[in-house]
């Protein structure tokens, strides 16, 4: 990964989990837990993790219908070339993780 997309995916997720925790109604906590970017920079993937599980499918269509929002908050706090098409996604490989850990601490 070149610098350049570095900067582009912490910046972006810095400024995805600002303006999520911001803008949420609070009935759930949406963390972002990872970012991606294509090599032309100009589409994104934001994955998250929502607790409780529950809330999970409430807290992806609140952050699917904000995209168009969160891509402006991006554009007006951020210096970039290209502002790519934001997509989120739940993060499905931290809530296997987090499962995997569940297992091992009741065994």
């Amino acid at each position: 990964m070149s610098n350049k997309t570095e900067k582009y995916v912490s910046l972006i997720s810095q400024l995805a989990a600002e303006f999520l925790n911001y803008h949420s109604n609070g009935a759930s906590l949406i963390t972002v837990t990872n970012c991606t970017i294509s090599d032309d920079l100009k589409r994104s993937t934001i994955y998250i993790t929502v607790f409780p599980d529950d809330k999970e499918a409430d807290a992806l269509n609140f952050a699917k219908r904000q995209r168009a929002e969160l891509r402006d908050f991006i554009k007006g706090k951020a210096k970039l070339g290209v502002l790519p098409f934001l997509e989120v996604e739940i993060d499905k490989g931290e809530k296997a993780r987090q499962r995997i850990d569940e297992l091992i601490n009741k065994g």
